[in-house]
């Protein structure tokens, strides 16, 4: 099994989520998915505004679909730590994942941790963001 790691808000899922959380299996023929939520406070920090979803609920709407092998929670002060602990061969980044990647590979590298980080493509961006959808349906 290859561990593939990938990260998000994912306040809601939509078919974006979808469709990111396939590329990713895709990365390998023997695919453990894990996928890390994004803690509340960071939410507010990186993007202005609270999620919708508190992060149990965040957390519990990814166990239950069934798309991941493994849900974590982010950390609330570093991001690192619990990347190491997941021990992720691939990092799956999506298309507009700007916070916390800048010097990922850097910073892994420092801990000892060789990690292949990949970015995935988009999926119809114009429409599949959650801010986009809750404005349609207001």
């Amino acid at each position: 099994m290859v561990r593939i790691m990938v990260f998000g808000t994912f306040d809601g899922l939509h078919a974006g989520h979808f469709d990111f959380f396939k590329q990713a299996r895709k990365l390998s023929s023997k695919p453990f998915l894990i996928v890390s939520v994004a803690r509340d406070r960071n939410v507010l920090r990186i993007k202005g505004k609270p999620p919708f979803f508190n992060e149990k609920k965040r957390l519990i709407l990814i166990k239950k679909s069934g798309l991941a092998n493994k849900v974590v929670l982010s950390g609330l002060t570093n991001h690192i730590p619990h990347i190491i602990k997941e021990h992720p061969s691939i990092i799956a980044l999506g298309y507009d994942q700007k916070a916390y990647v800048k010097n990922l590979r850097k910073d892994l590298k420092n801990k000892g941790v060789s990690t292949k980080i990949i970015r995935l493509k988009s999926y119809e961006e114009k429409f599949y963001k959650n801010h986009l959808l809750r404005k349609n349906y207001h």
